[in-house]
């Protein structure tokens, strides 16, 4: 299979480096429905499959290998939904009980600007909340922390000046940031835009 390299860029910010990746928005199972993540090498570094129907109201993010890392799943609520995401304690398919993030779409009114909160009920070293900001319909984002410090930013991957399709992105990650979460979130926001 051929590589899919990220333009290689040495983004430096308050001494620390961010990661890059290329987000393809397409399942690498024939017939299946999810996302492949590539690391700068080119190299696949984690993967969605849901292996049912697109927008399913639940999908799994793993690693390179196909261990899970995150089940994402989707609960209705009155008005808007709520996708809640369970770390996988071992590849035995043993999760924890209760559910590590949750994410809620913000509500707005007669705009295109989409925010989802992301609440956390496990691990206190993180935090109480994210943020993702980005546009309804659109692949493009941006998580923050609960500080206000950019963790991730998705665009539109372009080569030499041209723009690749929609379903193609660059996500540039901060190291110190939590990948896997990362990855998760960036699941949830395609699940929201109906991308998965």
């Amino acid at each position: 299979m051929a590589k899919i390299h990220p333009k290689v860029e040495q983004i430096t910010n308050n001494n620390s480096e961010k990661e890059t990746y290329t987000v393809w928005m397409k399942s690498l199972i024939f017939h299946g429905n999810g996302c492949t993540i590539f690391n700068s090498k080119g190299e696949i570094a984690f993967r969605v499959d849901n292996y049912q129907q697109r927008c399913s109201t639940k999908v799994f993010l793993m690693d390179s290998e196909g261990q899970v890392l995150f089940s994402v799943t989707r609960k209705k609520l009155r008005i808007f939904p709520c996708w809640e995401g369970f770390k996988w304690i071992d590849c035995k398919g043993k999760t924890e009980r209760l559910p590590w993030f949750r994410v809620r779409i913000n509500p707005r009114l007669l705009c295109n600007d989409m925010s989802c909160q992301v609440s956390f009920n496990c691990d206190e070293k993180i935090g109480s909340c994210y943020k993702i900001l980005g546009l309804e319909g659109k692949s493009i984002l941006k998580i923050i922390d609960f500080s206000g410090q950019i963790l991730a930013e998705a665009m539109q991957k372009q080569t030499s000046g041209v723009a690749l399709g929609d379903d193609v992105l660059t996500l540039m990650v901060e190291a110190d940031a939590d990948q896997s979460l990362i990855m998760a979130l960036i699941t949830v926001y395609g699940l929201i835009n109906k991308k998965l």
